[in-house]
């Protein structure tokens, strides 16, 4: 992070110093973890409800910590706080807000922010150093702690920020005040703590508030409730999507054999054309938030067409496409779900299998979206008919009442028998794909987070080695 002394971080927030020396500096990492503390660092104690930080001051400060950020006496130099979490936000805002040659940026969504939140720092890593967050750091704890690795040298600051209650994004963006702000979409993810689609649009149009009249909000056209945004921000409006009125568009749209989609990049500046190494059509929708953000920032058409061709998937159980040995494809997408992304998997899991007398079988290994409410029957079903009507070849259900409504909807749309199967858990899908996969198979697994799916297909990977060079993409 940029260096503060410790009188310096008392002062942004608020607290005092126990022990330590006003000027001590602190030049390396803030760390909540007391085994990844560096020389010069700061340890943020956390009392959690089965681990408490404070407990860990000592270890921390023999490892090389400067301090902890504390909320009691911990027998080593501390910032004394009354909140740590609180001040940990006032912390960052203080080193971003130092950082004036930083360009913030920050973008939320329904579905398909991490996958955004990687493809726009690939892109702006052409133009200078990028921070931003591995996985999905978007609560109070990691947007901070991302926002603190910040150095002199960055240049660009990329966020991605979830929203579980109104106030969440607008209480973010406060720590890190963005330039430009990026809305993908509003879809059903939370609907049960927010009660609708409008109400979900409510709070991720917290994000366009945030902006300053100098400020960018990057919009999705094709997507009604996100458009509307533009009536709550001062900033300028840049729209993208397939829309004709939108600023950059794409036209001409084609998947490959493998299900990698192409499309032709039209904005203001010019077209180039684009072809990504990412799988499945919603990752043109994704491209095109990424390129906008990169050409507000001066990348030129031509060089964001070049580098939304070499960007990868960075983060791990995100559409991660390996190849068996034996020629079986596992897509690995388990890290989350909801009824968009969901529908968004299953187009992709299609398209991989091709079309014709060639066609590949293709298999829908899906087990329950969670935070749904009252929604929950009727979303799960919608998917189980899904399935059917894409024409995937077998639907594995897995787990309790919401997996077997899935299961139904897809018996009720069709007259499916052996096509589709509930199972209770990870393993007893395992077991049945283990004794019916055949090579040249597409298997998608995908589920909410905290069914922890992916371990149907790490189980799928270990019981044949990936093809030499078959990492995820």
């Amino acid at each position: 992070m940029i260096a503060l002394t410790l009188a310096e971080v008392a002062a942004a927030v608020g607290g005092t110093l126990d022990g330590a020396d006003p000027a001590a500096t602190v030049t390396g990492p803030v760390v909540v973890d007391s085994r990844q503390v560096r020389p010069g660092g700061l340890f943020v104690a956390f009392a959690g409800e089965n681990v408490d930080g404070h407990e860990y001051a000592g270890r921390a400060v023999e490892a090389g910590a400067v301090a902890v950020l504390a909320a009691r006496p911990v027998g080593v130099p501390a910032v004394l706080v009354d909140d740590v979490l609180d001040a940990l936000g006032k912390l960052a805002r203080a080193v971003v807000l130092r950082a004036e040659d930083v360009s913030v940026v920050a973008l939320t969504g329904s579905a398909g922010k991490t996958s955004t939140k990687d493809l726009i720092a690939q892109l702006l890593g052409h133009l200078g150093e990028t921070v931003f967050p591995p996985g999905s750091l978007n609560n109070e704890i990691g947007h901070p702690m991302t926002a603190l690795r910040v150095e002199p040298t960055t240049r660009h600051l990329v966020l991605e920020m979830g929203a579980r209650h109104k106030g969440d994004i607008e209480y973010l963006t406060a720590i890190t005040p963005p330039r430009i702000g990026v809305v993908l979409n509003v879809g059903t993810a939370h609907v049960g703590e927010f009660g609708s689609k409008e109400a979900i649009a409510e709070a991720k149009g917290e994000l366009v508030e945030a902006l300053p009249a100098e400020g960018v909000a990057v919009l999705n056209g094709d997507d009604p409730l996100v458009r509307a945004m533009a009536a709550r921000t001062r900033a300028r409006i840049v729209l993208f999507g397939e829309s004709a009125d939108a600023h950059v568009r794409a036209s001409d749209v084609r998947l490959d054999a493998t299900g990698r989609p192409s499309f032709t990049l039209t904005t203001p500046a010019g077209s180039a054309a684009v072809r990504l190494r990412l799988y499945g059509e919603h990752h043109v929708s994704n491209a095109l938030a990424a390129a906008a953000v990169a050409m507000e920032l001066g990348l030129s058409v031509d060089d964001t067409a070049a580098a939304l061709g070499e960007a990868g998937a960075l983060s791990r159980w995100r559409m991660e496409v390996v190849e068996r040995a034996d020629g079986v494809t596992v897509v690995n997408d388990a890290y989350n779900a909801n009824p968009d992304s969901m529908r968004a998997a299953l187009r992709a899991l299609v398209s991989m299998g091709g079309r014709g007398p060639g066609r590949r079988r293709t298999w829908a290994v899906l087990g329950e979206m969670r935070e749904l409410g009252e929604e929950s029957f009727a979303e799960h079903d919608a998917i189980g008919r899904l399935v059917v009507r894409l024409d995937v070849t077998k639907l594995v259900a897995v787990g309790g009442r919401d997996a077997a409504c899935m299961e139904l909807g897809a018996r009720n749309e069709g007259s499916w028998g052996e096509e589709s199967v509930l199972v209770s858990d990870a393993d007893a899908a395992v077991e049945l794909l283990r004794g019916q996969l055949r090579p040249g198979d597409v298997v998608l697994v995908k589920a909410s987070r905290s069914v922890g799916l992916e371990r149907v297909a790490e189980a799928l990977l270990a019981d044949v080695a990936p093809l030499t060079g078959g990492a995820a993409l």
